[in-house]
C-alpha cells in the first residue's frame, strides 16, 4: 500500500511537468524535380507558433484563420518566410518564389519554389524560421535531390546546411 502512495507522490507530479513542455519544430521537404527544372519546398509550421511570430513582428491583432482571413496575413507570411529562408544552388543564391499557404489541422503548410534549376551539384539551405521567438526551435529539413534522400536538423546555433551531390 505504501508503494502505491509513493508512486503517486513522485511519479504523477513528474508526468504533469512533462505535459507542460512544448516542442518547437518545423519540417521542410525539399525536392528537385528535373523534368520541371524546379526545386520545390513544402514547409510545415505550427499555426500558433507562426501566428505568434507574425503578431510580434508585424501586427499584434493578426489572426490566422481558415475562413475570412485578412489578405494581410498572406503578405506577412510571405515577408517573414522570405526573411528566414535562403537557398544557394551551386554556390549561387537563387530567388525563392512564394506560391502560397494552406492550413491542415493545426499546421500551416507553406509552398515555395525555385525555378530554372538545370542541375544541382551542391545546395546550401538556411532556415531560421521561429528562432527569433523560440530558443528551442528546431527546423528539420528532408531533401530528395538527384535521387538521394538526406535529412538534417537546424538549430539556432546552426541554421544552415551544405550538401554536395558530385
Amino acid at each position: 500500500m505504501k508503494l502505491k502512495y509513493l508512486i503517486i507522490l513522485f511519479v504523477v507530479p513528474l508526468m504533469a511537468f512533462s505535459s507542460l513542455h512544448k516542442y518547437y519544430v518545423s519540417i521542410t521537404q525539399v525536392e528537385y524535380v528535373p523534368e520541371k527544372k524546379s526545386l520545390q519546398l513544402i514547409s510545415r509550421i505550427f499555426i500558433d507558433d507562426l501566428e505568434d511570430v507574425l503578431q510580434a513582428r508585424y501586427d499584434e491583432n493578426l489572426v490566422m484563420a481558415y475562413k475570412n482571413e485578412d489578405k494581410q496575413v498572406d503578405l506577412y507570411v510571405e515577408k517573414y518566410i522570405r526573411s528566414k529562408f535562403g537557398i544557394k544552388i551551386n554556390g549561387q543564391e537563387v530567388p525563392l518564389n512564394y506560391i502560397g499557404k494552406e492550413y491542415e489541422d493545426d499546421i500551416a503548410i507553406v509552398y515555395l519554389e525555385v525555378e530554372n534549376v538545370k542541375k544541382i551539384s551542391s545546395i546550401e539551405i538556411t532556415n531560421s524560421v521561429l528562432y527569433d521567438l523560440y530558443e528551442e526551435q528546431q527546423n528539420i529539413i528532408r531533401t530528395k535531390i538527384n535521387s538521394k534522400n538526406k535529412s538534417f536538423i537546424l538549430t539556432r546555433e546552426n541554421d544552415k546546411a551544405m550538401l554536395n551531390y558530385d
